[in-house]
């Protein structure tokens, strides 16, 4: 079976739209159409209700998904298993969310090569939803992200916790911020909490997906972001960044996602070399910020670890 036609499948269910898996598939919605209705064909039996409203799996589609997921996995590891170089014995997938790279992933990469020399790693970058849906598809084995979905197959523990605090690029801020404040979007349990203690501020009008990119506009404008303190302080230190007086600050956790099906020998070793860099990430933390330990006088301190 062509496993084009799996994959096409399973990003119209995951999706629930033709459209948006033409979208991730970086094909036209007729190639979509096309594939599914080979597919289709080849089972003899409908997948999908397609409606204006999108698509949703039949009976013989649900039936279905958990082995088209199979094949993928099958065929990831095939692929896998053959692309070992020469000189290596084992393999391991791994994919994180951008920020999470420089932080973690690197030293975590590093860490299980050292311990593990015939080790050969593969490294996925994406966002939350794509991180997750290459480790429900066996792309990956272990994944880093900030918001992950709880799903049957998959192990998530808490790894790092980021400190999000508000700074602007200019000296004596207040929470007073009218229109120089710029949301980024921390997630849904981060929006709570900020709409809680400073619900002025969640009218902002303008947005961005990502941190690093709030991070390069703000320090080049009259501009204040919540950003994590690890990142900002080198701003702070030379002036770029100041801190906003008395503004809440939130804890922000990462966590690590693992496929159960891992092979135990391998997890356990990547499971150690992660919490090992994850340690001497916190020591860093904790020396970086140091100069921020006054606000907890002032400002409230929030946890948005909901997965705890």
């Amino acid at each position: 079976m062509d496993i084009t036609l799996i994959k096409t499948f399973l990003e119209v269910s995951n999706t629930g739209s033709f459209v948006a898996a033409c979208d991730r598939l970086f094909v036209t919605q007729s190639a979509v159409s096309l594939r599914i209705q080979r597919l289709e064909d080849s089972l003899g039996h409908p997948l999908f209700i397609r409606s204006k409203a999108g698509a949703i799996l039949t009976a013989e589609g649900r039936q279905f998904e958990p082995y088209a997921l199979s094949m993928l996995k099958l065929w990831q590891e095939a692929k896998q298993q053959i692309a070992i170089p020469d000189g290596y014995s084992r393999a391991i997938s791994i994919g994180a969310q951008n920020s999470l790279w420089p932080r973690l992933g690197f030293r975590w990469l590093d860490k299980m090569q050292t311990a593990m020399p015939e080790l050969s790693v593969h490294c996925e970058l994406g966002m939350s939803d794509r991180i997750m849906r290459y480790l429900v598809e066996g792309v990956i084995h272990a994944g880093l992200l900030y918001t992950p979905q709880l799903r049957p197959g998959l192990i998530a523990e808490h790894a790092l916790d980021d400190e999000l605090i508000l700074v602007a690029s200019f000296p004596d801020a207040t929470l007073d911020l009218k229109d120089t404040y710029v949301a980024v979007d921390w997630g849904p349990e981060f929006t709570h909490a900020l709409t809680v203690s400073v619900p002025h501020l969640t009218d902002a009008g303008r947005s961005m997906a990502l941190g690093a990119l709030a991070m390069e506009y703000i320090v080049n404008r009259h501009a204040a972001a919540y950003l994590p303190a690890r990142a900002v302080q080198r701003y702070v230190n030379i002036g770029k960044l100041h801190i906003v007086a008395d503004a809440p600050r939130f804890h922000y956790p990462s966590w690590v996602v693992w496929r159960e099906d891992l092979d135990p020998e391998l997890r356990a070793l990547a499971r150690s070399c992660l919490f090992d860099v994850v340690k001497d990430a916190e020591i860093e933390q904790k020396i970086l910020t140091a100069p921020l330990n006054p606000m907890e006088n002032s400002a409230a301190d929030h946890d948005l670890n909901t997965y705890k």
